[in-house]
């Protein structure tokens, strides 16, 4: 079981993400705005990943990831950001950000837990 933050400020699609990586056996978190991500990041620890919504129009998540990592608050996580599949600008911002995976909003839908399971598998033993 590994521990997930999904900022997803979209309630309808994040439920989603939410339900099938808990279906998984993950514990996560739904965040919704990238204060409270930070918050938690201080308060509960890195955890083995983070999920970004990078279709959500007030959040600029190449560069929260950029600055998370920078800062050293990732420590270690695994990054996942998922896009809207013709926006492919914001899937090159967040590959030069450093996320370690970037796929389309669909591919997220259909396959939310093989790709978490997938960066868990690479995250340090002490995050898993």
């Amino acid at each position: 079981m590994a521990r997930v933050l999904a900022l997803v400020p979209d309630l309808l699609f994040g439920s989603r993400v939410q339900s099938t990586l808990q279906g998984a056996g993950h514990e996560v978190e739904l965040i919704g705005a990238e204060a409270v991500l930070r918050e938690r990041l201080h308060e509960g620890g890195v955890p083995s990943v983070v999920v970004v919504d990078l279709t959500a129009g007030d959040l600029d998540g190449p560069g929260l990831v950029q600055s998370l990592s920078q800062s050293g608050e990732l420590q270690g996580a695994r990054t996942l950001g998922f896009y809207a599949h013709v926006d492919a600008e914001v899937r090159r911002r967040a590959e030069a950000a450093g996320f370690d995976r970037v796929v389309p909003r669909s591919r997220m839908a259909r396959e939310a837990a093989e790709l978490v399971a997938a960066l868990v598998e690479q995250a340090p033993p002490a995050l898993r």
